[in-house]
């Protein structure tokens, strides 16, 4: 278990940070940048976690748990024996989530708007926030080695996001679709 009984420890002050193995890395280096934007991510499903409830709020909760291990897995190395991973049951109940949720719902006849309900809208900027996660975590995989679970984690969740957006809209009279040259 996690004790953390001081905060500050000072050891950053030289633009620095330490990995999982003990490593320093530099505070703009693309693995802190990738769990970093996770934490972000992290962070905006927590807004929305304050408009959601019932089962929206337990998936999200479940995701907010997978989140803290996507993070230390990008905190850690590859090679490192015992590290906390994502797995392939992390993303799969992610995958048998979105069927369900989908199912219920209509097709698109265009693209939807971020917006709606104020679940829906804080669900659209985590989706893009989560987007941003996946866009650097791919970079870092050009670099380092990265979990491929760990990508696909990411790229489901942007999914799950999206489609419990749609359901929440459902419920509450429908999707914001655009319109294509509604303003020329």
């Amino acid at each position: 278990m996690v004790k953390l009984n001081r905060i500050y420890t000072r050891t950053g002050d030289d633009g620095t940070t330490g990995l999982v193995d003990g490593s320093r890395r530099a505070k703009h280096d693309l693995r802190v940048e990738a769990y970093g934007a996770v934490d972000e991510a992290n962070a905006t499903i927590g807004l929305v976690r304050l408009h959601a409830g019932g089962e929206d709020d337990a998936m999200l909760a479940r995701i907010q748990n997978d989140l803290f291990d996507l993070g230390a897995d990008l905190a850690t190395p590859d090679g490192i024996e015992g590290a906390l991973r994502i797995v392939a049951a992390q993303v799969e109940r992610l995958e048998a989530e979105i069927d369900a949720m989908n199912a219920a719902l209509a097709p698109l006849t265009s693209f939807v708007l971020p917006g709606g309900t104020p679940a829906a809208a804080h669900l659209h900027l985590a989706r893009t926030t989560v987007r941003r996660a996946e866009r650097v975590t791919t970079a870092l995989a050009g670099e380092e080695a990265v979990n491929p679970h760990a990508l696909a984690y990411l790229n489901r969740l942007s999914d799950h996001l999206f489609v419990l957006s749609r359901a929440v809209n459902a419920r509450a009279g429908g999707d914001v679709l655009w319109t294509p040259g509604a303003n020329r």
